[in-house]
């Protein structure tokens, strides 16, 4: 049952909870025929936890936050609705009694080492991404699960939620999937848009473990009174279900007015790919591992996974403890004078995964690669950056191959659009023009949606037509020695046979 805002005074006003893996914020947006403006009124750190059995995120911290944002919200004037999108693949189990068993894992723990080759034994990867479309990578849930069966907090588990899901549970009590994260588990059938019982069932994971789906624009329910009590928010606002994938959310942004886009929307990580209307699972495609994700309104998220400014930040995060420069400008600087094509890498490599020493991570790659090394930190930046525009051409390209699909420009969204160097860079690289913008991509997203469901916006195409009329975006033409790149990029496919 659809519920009505408290109040008509406040309807255009909606806050969303947007987490990423360093921080979360809770951002207002006022909506309007013509105007669409964000306000952050909370931000908090997310600082994931390592215990004695591993990585995990601190989601009750993370929730005590939510809390504190939706207060921020209530004291700003009110909202007419709530939406929460995070990461993806990670869940929290519920025990019968409905309390969460333990803290969610993190990804990038390593308790998923070696467990796909598990899986396999069992479903083949053919017949894994012939059923889900999707891209390999070691931490996807269906990993996650194999590796912690035979535990007694598996055994226990009666109800798996996603994270956004887990965050929506807890301000409402209600119980639900997002489809758009769904889609990220490698449980969903890409084909039928439900759970993939041809995966579940040789498994061995209990059908019943996964909630009912919900799609983007469906209400999750109303606030819980001790909720309501805290934030100061009318009990009766609706949270309502968003594209709750983050990244998903960042593509209803992408200010796109032409069909023949492309878009990367680029934080920690680097998400590269196209829009289509059905998923492309096939063997060339499978090979390539990219991956079929739903987006809203039955699109598919064509994409693959690129590790992005994780390395950027990895080696900032390093450079502080050793009391070097991190000022992102002066980085950039040193970057842009440093000599082009000095030394490359694979941002996917494995030994980048992990949180560490990545300066030093990034040096021993060049040594293995035969590459000189990097001398100072403008010439790390520069390898950086250099090596994602590289990343960004060759996955843009092949999934142009693999759809049958032309691109004429790419829209690169999220926090990495700050970053004038890269996406200069990823321009030159792909030889396409480069609409920078929105930076608050995921958050601009969560809000369009719901906004959509009270009524106040259209389709998904007036959606990106109101981001292009209201948001600042940034132009970067292609420039430079397009040999040079070609060459670049052939020397790196060099290092990746290797």
């Amino acid at each position: 049952m659809t519920t009505t805002p408290p109040s008509s005074a406040f309807r255009s006003v909606f806050a969303a909870v947007d987490l990423g893996a360093t921080s979360g914020r809770v951002i207002l947006g006022r909506v309007g025929p013509d105007n669409l403006d964000l306000t952050e009124v909370h931000r908090f750190p997310n600082t994931p936890v390592t215990l004695p059995d591993g990585l995990r995120w601190d989601v009750l911290a993370l929730f005590q936050g939510v809390l504190d944002g939706l207060r921020e919200a209530a004291r700003a004037g009110g909202v007419s609705s709530v939406g929460v999108d995070t990461w993806a693949v990670d869940y929290g189990l519920l025990d019968a009694d409905g309390a969460l068993l333990g803290a969610p894992h993190h990804y990038r723990d390593t308790r998923t080492d070696g467990v796909a080759e598990r899986v396999w034994d069992t479903v083949s990867p053919e017949a894994l991404y012939r059923i889900t479309g999707l891209q390999h990578l070691p931490f996807n849930t269906v990993f996650q699960l194999a590796s912690a069966a035979g535990s007694a907090q598996s055994a226990a588990a009666r109800t798996l939620l996603l994270v956004p899901d887990l965050l929506v549970h807890w301000l409402t009590g209600t119980v639900g999937a997002e489809e758009t994260n769904a889609s990220t588990t490698g449980l969903f059938d890409a084909r039928t848009g439900g759970w993939s019982k041809e995966i579940l069932e040789p498994l061995g994971i209990d059908p019943a473990l996964l909630p009912p789906l919900r799609a983007p624009g469906d209400p999750a329910g109303t606030l819980l009174p001790h909720v309501a009590a805290y934030t100061g928010l009318d009990p009766r606002t609706p949270v309502t279900t968003v594209a709750s994938h983050d990244t998903a959310s960042a593509v209803v942004a992408v200010p796109a007015t032409e069909p023949d886009f492309a878009y990367i929307s680029c934080g920690t990580w680097s998400l590269a790919g196209l829009e289509l209307d059905a998923p492309v699972l096939t063997e060339a495609s499978r090979a390539a591992n990219f991956t079929n994700e739903r987006g809203i309104d039955g699109t598919i998220r064509y994409l693959r996974n690129i590790m992005g400014m994780w390395l950027f930040e990895e080696c900032r995060r390093t450079w502080d403890q050793h009391g070097l420069p991190t000022r992102i400008p002066t980085l950039l600087a040193d970057a842009a004078r440093a000599t082009p094509f000095f030394a490359l890498i694979d941002p996917d490599a494995p030994e980048f995964m992990a949180p560490g020493d990545m300066p030093g991570r990034i040096e021993e790659y060049c040594r293995r690669t035969g590459q000189p090394v990097p001398g100072d930190q403008g010439a790390l930046v520069r390898c950086v950056l250099e090596s994602l525009a590289l990343a960004h051409r060759r996955t843009l390209r092949q999934a142009a191959g693999l759809a049958g699909r032309d691109i004429s420009r790419v829209h690169l969204v999220g926090g990495g659009s700050r970053n004038d160097l890269l996406c200069q860079l990823t321009a030159d690289a792909t030889g396409l023009p480069v609409v920078a913008g929105p930076t608050e991509a995921t958050a601009l997203g969560n809000i369009l949606v719901q906004a959509r469901a009270a009524g106040l916006v259209g389709d998904l195409a007036a959606m990106r037509r109101l981001v292009a009329a209201t948001q600042h975006l940034r132009h970067y033409r292609p420039r430079g020695d397009a040999a040079a790149w070609d060459a670049a990029a052939a020397r790196l496919d060099g290092y990746l046979v290797g």
